[in-house]
């Protein structure tokens, strides 16, 4: 794999409006629906991605949340490379973990969201 994938959650409104953004960020990734992928290929475990973001690494690394973000926006110009390494130190990591989860929490309720997106809902749908 020569760039990292973004797998956002595409019956989330709120997650695909979301991805839809991402390229304007001049990040290097493809986003992918995870629905549209076999994720046993890279051992990703669906319910926690439905709740929880998953970027693939080229190399095969799966990370989650906030560290996801991270990496994306590590692909990019500078501006978006510092906030990405600032988000996973040791300072930033529980700060971006409580907005990621601030966000993920209330998708419902941001735009494009819908009661479908619902945290709550996501994560009984998986399976």
């Amino acid at each position: 794999m020569e760039r990292g994938i973004m797998l956002n959650d595409g019956d989330c409104g709120f997650c695909m409006k979301a991805a839809a953004q991402v390229p304007r960020l001049g990040v290097d990734v493809d986003s992918v629906p995870l629905q549209s992928v076999d994720l046993s290929r890279w051992g990703i475990d669906e319910q926690r991605a439905l709740v929880e973001m998953a970027y693939v690494h080229p190399d095969g690394r799966v990370v989650y949340g906030h560290a996801a973000w991270a990496a994306i926006l590590c692909t990019g110009p500078l501006p978006w490379r510092l906030v990405g390494r600032a988000m996973t130190s040791r300072l930033g990591t529980p700060v971006a973990r409580r907005v990621y989860r601030l966000v993920a929490d209330n998708r419902d309720k941001l735009p494009g969201g819908t009661p479908a997106c619902s945290v709550e809902n996501r994560s009984t749908t998986a399976g």
